[in-house]
């Protein structure tokens, strides 16, 4: 199905439900269905690079937006929480993070494009007692070190390497990822493990205005980005230019490598500009 209601749709999706009936809906991915925004929403709708749909896929069939330092070109890629999407043409850059209303982007800057904050969410054993971590964005992570589920890793994208590993205790910086407490953050307080099948566990955050809110566990991602290591990389390299393919005989253009047609070319024009006019 490559469409659902617009009623449906999550309430941070900057569209209209009224407007039209159906809305693009995300392809099976790293994400959750409705914890994330398809590709093409976010270039259409949220950064206003596109006008039109088709403008948007003319853009992503180009290769100019990356997501976790990879080019996507399906505009029904989920694009989630701690994602970093970057359009290297303009030189702009922006994280999933999230707020009380849900999903959120935020600018960021070159030396935080890198790096990323992943919670792990299982953990399995392998021959020769390596550890398999899966993570809350369906990366997976072999490693032989202390990490327990509930932990979150700072991983170099798209390497991988792990950079800093946060445990859930306290004293951690944390942020509360879901619930009616969506969004705030603070330090953990205190930590209740379920003493019987009847119980959840639960952690108390201390917020930076003293107020203690108890939420459950699995609502918990302990760490935090503003504590970015001295080995994390500090500039990525540019991507090399590919060679404009020629135009077929019928006057289309091939997707793999080719340049964005003048409509969609004209959406960046329009960008740049005004780029340009605000730091002049």
């Amino acid at each position: 199905m490559a469409h659902l209601k617009r009623y449906s749709m999550p309430e941070f999706w900057p569209l209209a439900r009224k407007a039209e009936s159906y809305v693009t809906t995300p392809m099976p991915g790293p994400h959750q269905k409705y914890n994330c925004f398809p590709l093409k929403v976010i270039v259409r709708d949220s950064l206003k690079f596109a006008e039109s749909s088709g403008e948007a896929k003319k853009i992503l069939n180009a290769g100019k937006v990356l997501v976790d330092k990879k080019v996507r070109k399906e505009p029904r890629f989920p694009v989630g929480f701690m994602d970093v999407l970057e359009i290297p043409e303009l030189k702009v850059r922006y994280r999933v993070n999230i707020n009380k209303r849900g999903l959120v982007l935020e600018k960021i800057g070159e030396n935080e494009s890198g790096i990323k904050l992943c919670r792990i969410t299982g953990k399995a054993i392998l021959k020769g007692g390596i550890q398999q971590l899966n993570l809350h964005d369906g990366r997976n992570i072999l490693s032989k070190g202390p990490y327990r589920v509930g932990d979150s890793l700072m991983i170099e994208i798209p390497g991988q390497k792990i950079l800093k590993h946060y445990s859930l205790k306290k004293g951690e910086p944390a942020l509360i990822i879901a619930g009616r407490n969506m969004g705030v953050t603070g330090r953990i307080k205190d930590i209740k493990e379920r003493k019987s099948m009847l119980e959840k566990s639960t952690v108390t955050i201390e917020t930076e205005k003293g107020r203690d809110i108890e939420t459950l566990k699995d609502y918990v991602m302990v760490g935090t980005l503003s504590e970015i290591p001295e080995s994390a990389p500090e500039k990525e390299e540019e991507p090399k230019p590919k060679k404009e393919k020629e135009p077929s005989k019928e006057g289309g253009f091939s997707d793999e490598g080719a340049e964005a047609p003048s409509i969609a070319r004209s959406a960046f024009k329009r960008k740049k500009e005004k780029q340009d006019k605000e730091q002049a």
